[in-house]
């Protein structure tokens, strides 16, 4: 069993403030689970943790409920990618993906066997016998992560391993990462990224953590659960901040009344109403908010509630564009079509669904939705 547990872990340095707070996971069985938040907001450190690299301050580590917390990194059963490949420049391939196990004094019949397994598997086959230094930066990504395949850990550890990578290799590594991953039958994956792109395409389990004063206050873990649960049911503003890309647009707004399963704001300035469905029942008449809505959810024109903007720029990507358009309340991106022929300067009114706002109150705590995952977004 490859399950990791942590319990109440905290990590201080020092006297100085603690990098991990008040932190409790549970990471199941052949689960791969995406650690993701800013810089600085601990995910490398509670890697290094669970790797035995770095010790906890508190708390508890069980991997496959055996207590971690003293056992030495060799004997944990894990194996770790590093962001940089740390390949030996005077070892062949086969010599860098065989050196954990010749160190662990395997029979060379398995060294040969598992080597050329995870070759296979990788399609490193033509080049177990060349050195590092003429191959691309991809093909010694995938060496470094059959050094690790070939130990047959219980679970993997990734720290960043895409980031040295350009962005076609990056996308082809993430999708070898993902097939991987399909191809361990019970071992874990713990996987560390800023880059939400790899979070939300690899992620059974995102765990999106906090940095600085909100750690402090709430502890490190913003939100778990999977990617689509993040995007579409945030808990809080931080979290729908992060996840997104372009983030979700926020206005400034007060509370005119609620209702069962809905609530009705005015915009802060402009005094513009719209219809939120969310449940307001911790929320009071004239309360202040954030109202946040995504891009793909803004309609230019239509029906219904809108706000007046004013275009004032338009990126064309092909298959969509993003428009961004000037409000009193700063400027708002929505998603149009890509051959869309807005121009700057064009006066709009950009249509609001109810069903796809988001509330948040001063503390940045989300009203729940009533409208759940995966229901179309009224047009």
């Amino acid at each position: 069993m490859a399950t990791i547990d942590l319990r109440n872990v905290q990590k201080a340095y020092g006297d100085h403030a603690s990098v991990i707070r008040r932190l409790s996971l549970e990471i199941a069985q052949h689960e791969f689970c995406v650690f993701l938040g800013p810089s600085g907001c601990g995910k490398s450190t509670l890697l290094r943790m669970i790797a035995g690299l770095e010790d906890l301050s508190e708390g508890e580590l069980r991997i496959g409920g055996r207590l971690m917390n003293h056992v030495p990194s060799a004997a944990r059963g894990v194996a770790m990618v590093f962001q940089s490949y740390a390949l030996f420049p005077h070892m062949t391939v086969f010599d860098n993906m065989a050196f954990g196990l010749r160190i662990a004094k395997a029979p060379k019949a398995t060294v040969e066997s598992r080597v050329r397994e995870a070759a296979r598997i990788l399609q490193l086959d033509a080049l177990l016998d060349r050195f590092p230094k003429p191959l691309s930066g991809g093909q010694r990504q995938r060496v470094a992560i059959g050094r690790a395949i070939v130990r047959e850990p219980g679970a993997f550890l990734f720290d960043e391993p895409l980031s040295n990578l350009d962005a076609a290799l990056r996308g082809q590594t993430r999708i070898e990462i993902a097939r991987l991953h399909q191809r361990f039958s019970e071992a874990s994956v713990v996987y560390v990224t800023h880059d939400q792109v790899e979070a939300m395409t690899l992620a059974d389990k995102i765990v999106l953590l906090h940095a600085g004063a909100a750690a402090e206050r709430f502890g490190s873990i913003a939100q778990t659960g999977a990617p689509l649960e993040l995007y579409h049911h945030p808990k809080s503003r931080f979290v729908a901040g992060f996840i997104g890309s372009p983030q979700m647009n926020f206005i400034d707004a007060v509370v005119d009344s609620t209702s069962p399963g809905s609530v009705t704001v005015r915009l802060a300035r402009s005094g513009e109403s719209l219809v939120a469905h969310v449940d307001g029942a911790h929320l009071t008449r004239g309360q202040n908010v954030s109202l946040g809505v995504r891009p793909e959810h803004l309609r230019l024109g239509g029906e219904g509630q809108g706000i007046a903007v004013t275009a004032a720029l338009t990126e064309r990507l092909g298959e969509h564009s993003y428009v961004h358009a000037d409000h009193e309340h700063g400027t708002l991106v929505a998603k149009a079509p890509g051959d869309s022929p807005v121009r700057a300067g064009e006066r709009l009114s950009i249509h609001v669904p109810a069903d796809a706002c988001h509330l948040f109150d001063e503390d940045g705590v989300a009203a729940t939705r009533t409208i759940r995952a995966g229901t179309p977004v009224a047009a």
